[in-house]
């Protein structure tokens, strides 16, 4: 699976040093998404979030992203600038938006 993720993620064009996957318990999360922290080329932090499942992904989902994105903050104790969502599910256009406006690189892979 991480082999996959790489793969995507470089045909997106982004290459990352490393990517340490993050377990959402860690975050005070029950929500079934995968949670990556990577160190890009340049040495900035990216934060990945992969999100699968079969139904919609709808905008109260979007805020719940959000803060488990504000939980990956304080858990690594550093400023996190690039963000990043790959959903491989329908996406909600409104949570889409709401994701862009808030400064994500939303792929949606359905």
């Amino acid at each position: 699976m991480m082999k996959a993720l790489v793969e995507r993620l470089m045909a997106h064009g982004y290459l990352f040093k490393s990517l340490t996957p993050i377990a959402p318990k860690a975050l005070g999360s029950r929500k079934r998404i995968a949670i990556y922290l990577g160190v890009d080329t340049e040495g900035f932090y990216a934060a990945l979030f992969h999100l699968a499942k079969k139904s919609r992904v709808l905008r109260k989902e979007a805020g719940e992203i959000e803060a488990l994105y504000d939980a990956l903050v304080s858990y690594n104790g550093a400023h996190i600038p690039r963000k990043i969502i790959l959903i491989d599910a329908p996406l909600c256009s409104k949570a889409k938006a709401l994701l862009e406006e808030r400064g994500w690189k939303v792929w949606n892979e359905e």
